[in-house]
Parts: structure tokens; sequence; C-alpha cells
């Protein structure tokens, strides 16, 4: 068995999306003057499908979200000349072949993300030649089902509509929450606080038995964060998430040692060595990677097995078919993210409407089937009048 072709395929909505609205979510460019709703840079419309086909006729679906079109310039320039005629067995290689062919640009960010987007595909097709699905190819099912928290909760300023939100998910089982932060440095002490009253709010909504995380997308600064943990801290907080940019890692490693809240990061990490950094220097409680970003399955395997190692538990950024399978395979990641449809946003929920297949939770659980083959996904091509494709 070859590899004979590989079609990239940028997919992106032009449906209805959702409204800005002020304090919408916290992101990176909160610490800059704007005009319009920072997190706008961030949101998803756009994905990138690639298909990996065999001289057997097997396809393999892999996909990223960073960046689409400049990735499938790079697949289709850099990526596919190296795996062409190739057995998808050698994953790998293969995936040696496309990390060294192209470090000198592409070791993060979205050449990492090309090059996961291709590799999750190789394992499709592993799964889909073997009928059985990926996770038992990764060293099989370590659980009976997937212990999911509803990942939604943008922060804004209708405090009634924020907690309506968060008593739909209490009523549909899930035992575990994340909401987005919406005020960051530049909004001085109003700004926090609004933060504290929002989750003190959602805290008293709860009650105890909730797990709840913050998510503050690389919004706070270092000097903003050591002020907010300490206040924070009485709420009982499963985590705070990227509180400081990705590059500070020394940041993040001052937060962990102040052991007042966990502290997540990873979703803006790549590759092994990445997060091996990370891990030594004690820098995060919580990996956060995502299998389209960091360099696909074959390396969130290896970090799943470092990340045992040193007791650190791994709960991927994002849902989605791709991290399942890795989570359902190591006892080292003891939840998964979950991005439920709320008021039909699109911008992470993008996947559900480009790809079938991927499981809804039962009283805040996800169930893998046994007879799932590869990924268990396929195209959808009920929202296909939603899309510009370009191939």
């Amino acid at each position: 068995m070859k590899i004979t072709a590989v079609r990239a395929k940028v997919y992106e909505w032009k449906g209805e999306v959702d409204k800005p609205r002020p304090h919408f979510s916290g992101s990176a460019m909160d610490i800059l003057y704007a005009k319009a709703e920072t997190m706008a840079t961030f949101r998803f419309h756009g994905w990138l499908v690639v298909e990996v086909e065999t001289s057997d006729g097997i396809v393999g679906i892999g996909n990223c979200a960073l960046a689409p079109r400049i990735a499938k310039e790079i697949i289709d320039t850099y990526l596919t000349p190296q795996i062409i005629g190739e057995d998808p067995y050698d994953n790998e290689y293969l995936w040696q072949k496309m990390y060294r062919s192209t470090i000198a640009w592409g070791r993060k960010g979205i050449g990492m993300a090309a090059i996961s987007a291709i590799d999750i595909a190789l394992w499709d097709i592993k799964g889909k030649k073997e009928h059985k699905p990926v996770f038992k190819l990764l060293g099989g099912r370590t659980k009976e089902k997937l212990w999911c928290y509803a990942s939604k909760l943008y922060a804004n300023d209708d405090l009634d509509a924020f907690l309506a939100e968060a008593k739909t998910y209490i009523e549909q089982g899930f035992t575990a929450m994340k909401m987005r932060i919406g005020y960051g440095p530049k909004d001085g002490p109003y700004g926090m606080r609004k933060n504290i009253e929002q989750i003190k709010a959602l805290r008293e909504l709860t009650g105890p038995d909730i797990d709840l995380m913050v998510e503050c997308y690389m919004g706070w600064t270092l000097e903003y964060a050591k002020r907010m943990l300490p206040i924070l801290a009485e709420y009982n907080l499963r985590w705070i998430e990227e509180p400081v940019i990705p590059d500070d890692i020394d940041g993040y490693a001052e937060l962990k040692a102040m052991n007042l809240i966990p502290i997540a990061g990873g979703e803006h990490e790549f590759t092994l060595f990445g997060f091996k950094d990370l891990l030594e220097r004690k820098a995060i409680d919580v990996i956060q990677y995502d299998t389209n970003r960091v360099g696909g399955i074959t390396i969130a395997q290896k970090i799943n097995h470092l990340a045992e190692a040193f007791q650190v538990p791994v709960i991927p950024h994002s849902g989605m078919m791709h991290n399942y399978h890795v989570c359902m395979a190591t006892t080292a990641s003891p939840i998964s993210e979950f991005f439920p449809v709320y008021n039909v946003e699109v911008g992470n929920e993008l996947f559900y409407y480009i790809f079938k297949g991927d499981p809804l939770p039962k009283n805040g659980y996800l169930e893998l089937s046994d007879d799932i083959e590869g990924l268990g996904i396929t195209l959808n091509t009920d929202y296909i009048d939603k899309f510009n494709i370009i191939e």
C-alpha cells in the first residue's frame, strides 16, 4: 500500500456567524488599543481538510484550523512531495521527513499545524485498513467513556444571560464547565471587579460539586495575573488557562509556583520539545496541546507518555475526534473538552459543520465505540452550500 494522492481543501464559512459584542472574550490583543472586538482576530471561520489516498483506495482525513489558506500552500508545495509513494504505515518516518525538511521555518506555528493535518490522516488510514478505531492502535481503551466539560460561556455584561447558559449545561448533566474571561489589564479596577463578579456568580450557581475553569486566552499580563490569582483562589477553580502569552514560560512558572490556582497551557505550544521545556521548567499544571496543531497523533502520543512520567494531566484544547482518540488511549487524560453549539455560534464549532461522526455527550460523558474505523469521521455535505471551498 502506497500513498498516491494528497488533496488539501479550505472550507470557509459564508453563512451567518455570531455577532461581536463588547467583552465577548479576552485575548492576547487586549493590552493594545483597539476599536473593534479583539477576539475576532482568533475566531475560526475557515478550516483545512486534507485527504490522503492510498493505492488500495483508502482515504484518510486530517484537518487543521490555524491559517488554513497558508496551511494548504504548505501541504501542496512542501509536504505532499515528501509523502507521495510512501507507505502510510511508516508514520514515524514520514513525520520525521516532513519535520526535518521544513525545520528551518516550520517547526512551530502553521508549519507544524500542516504536518499535524497529514499525520492525523495517516492514522485514519491505518485505522480504516485494520478496521479498528485509532485509539485501539495507540494502546487501546483506558476508560469506559470520556468525562468531558462544557466549554463555552463567553463573558458579557448581561450576567443573567451568562448564568442562564451555564444552567443549561447543568441541566444536561455536565459536572464541569469553562468560562471565558471578559476583561483584562487595560480595563483597570472596574474590569477586575467585573471578572470577579462573574466568577463568583457562576460558582454560586453551580455549588461546590461542579468543576469550574477560567480561560484567559493569553489576555493577561504577568503583573495582572499575580493580582488576580489570590482574589480568585477562594472560588476553587480547577485551573486558570493561558493567563499570559505562550512565550512567557518564566511567567507561567512564576504563577504556578504561587500554588494558588493550577495553571493550564500549551494550546499554542508545539512538538515534544516544546512540552519537554514546559515540564522541566515546572511551568504548567495542565497540558493543553491540540492534536491538529502540536504535530498530529504521532506527537500527541509522545507528549502523553512524557506527561505520565511527570504526573501532569493532559486535557487537549478542543474536543473533536483527533483529540478524543488520544485521550481514550492514555491514563494521563482525566477529562476532555467539548464545545457545545449554543446560540448557533460559528467558531471552534465549525468542525461540526464540516465533519460527521463526533459523539454528543450524555450526562457529561462521551462514548467511543469499538466499532469505529479510523477516526470515525466523514465529510458532512449537509452544510456544503454554506462554504466557499478552495481546492
